[in-house]
């Protein structure tokens, strides 16, 4: 439930139409959404072959720790709090903000809502990983009905639309490759998150053999979902009319239950907004609370509840910063800041499964299937988002990549002080 909770937020419901803007015939739809799980895929065989290796807090924290050296691993720290965490965090509870407002017309803000959210999921993580547990797997199941109920909805109450007979919108050439591509980075957006489910290693009872199958059932489950939900979106749109729509989920569920059905999936689409919020709050703080240890942040960030044992701190940090970037209305931008940096730590962890192989070959447990070609596969797919994004945003990625430059002289200073 914390893999899949990681992954499925509210991109499955509106990434569609963007991918259909890009390539116009169903085989590359469904190709572009095939191919962003098989990497998602290479992804998880390499997360879980590390989670096997080294079952610590932290989890991708501590394999860049490990694998090259501790500043790394604080720079991926730095940054999570100040930019992808907090401010991915920010922006998905606006998104529920909306959904929750257009539900019930409440006369409020949306920030408030947005905030009232986020606090909300700080004090309920605070009681402990259990309570955050078990709050995320009731949210991941909500989310789970809804999306079978929009895929009921479209295969059994609406009759198939007409569909183009070519494979290719066009002929084989660089243009198809470039489009194609073009399509692949709303896929492997949404697809991304498998990895925040390491964060919480070190408080799983056998995590050397649950994670790795944690991970890999967790994304094989939602490759399912998502095929399930782009087919039904271009059995009932067709593939011009998904491009046409930009809440193609509401789309279907309006054409198969009237307003009816668009009021469900709106409430199945905050349901997941929140599912994704409340998974983020109970993983990340775990990083901080690894750095904090490492005496590479502030020592009360390592302090746990004596009765829990949940690091409330480092939590209600994380929270704190989430709720006075979405009051901000920064969010937006800070999230153009996002994409170029998180995926480097992608890639960077997929190096670190090569040296550490290399460092220890014979090591028991999870083993990842395909390795090195899995693996390099992976990294390549890492790096080639962060290129098209430098190059696609250069100025939005230039302020991410001098966020994380400046964590950086922070680590020199924290630990010439220490």
């Amino acid at each position: 439930m914390l893999v899949m909770g990681g992954i499925v937020g509210s991109g499955i419901f509106i990434n569609p139409y963007v991918v259909a803007q890009q390539v116009h015939t169903p085989f590359l739809i469904l190709g572009a959404w095939a191919a962003g799980g098989a990497v998602a895929l290479a992804g998880a065989f390499v997360y879980a072959e590390l989670a096997a290796r080294r079952p610590q807090v932290g989890g991708q924290y501590a394999y860049l720790r490990e694998a090259f050296h501790p500043s790394v691993a604080f720079v991926y720290g730095w940054v999570l709090l100040l930019v992808t965490q907090t401010g991915g965090m920010a922006a998905v509870s606006v998104t529920f903000s909306r959904y929750f407002l257009e539900i019930t017309h409440t006369p409020i803000s949306e920030g408030m809502v947005a905030a009232a959210a986020l606090a909300l999921l700080t004090i309920v993580n605070c009681f402990g990983v259990r309570a955050g547990s078990t709050l995320q797997s009731a949210l991941m199941i909500l989310k789970i009905v809804a999306i079978a109920a929009l895929v009921a909805a479209g295969f059994l109450l609406i009759k198939p639309a007409t569909q183009p007979s070519a494979l290719l919108d066009r002929p084989m050439s660089m243009n198809l490759v470039t489009a194609f591509g073009a399509a692949m980075t709303p896929v492997l957006f949404a697809y991304g998150g498998w990895q925040t489910s390491s964060f919480v290693a070190g408080e799983m009872k056998n995590p050397s053999r649950d994670l790795p199958r944690a991970l890999l059932i967790g994304v094989i489950a939602v490759i399912v979902l998502y095929m399930s939900v782009t087919f039904v979106c271009l059995r009932v749109l067709g593939a011009a009319g998904l491009a046409a729509t930009k809440t193609p989920a509401s789309a279907v569920m309006r054409a198969a239950l009237g307003e009816r059905g668009a009021t469900f999936i709106a409430l199945g689409i905050a349901i997941s907004t929140l599912g994704f919020l409340s998974q983020g709050m109970l993983t990340a703080p775990r990083v901080y609370f690894a750095m904090a240890k490492d005496g590479l942040f502030f020592r009360s960030v390592a302090w746990l509840n004596p009765r829990t044992n949940a690091p409330v701190v480092a939590i209600a940090m994380q929270g704190v910063v989430a709720v006075i970037i979405a009051l901000s209305g920064r969010y937006e931008q800070i999230l153009n800041y996002v994409i170029s940096v998180d995926f480097i730590s992608f890639g960077m962890t997929g190096i670190a499964l090569l040296v550490l192989r290399h460092r220890e070959p014979a090591s028991p447990g999870f083993r990842a299937p395909g390795h090195p070609i899995t693996t390099v596969f992976f990294i390549a797919a890492s790096f080639a988002v962060v290129l098209s994004t430098i190059a696609k945003y250069p100025a939005n990625s230039a302020i991410g990549l001098a966020i994380l430059l400046t964590g950086v002289p922070v680590y020199f200073l924290w630990k010439k002080k220490t």
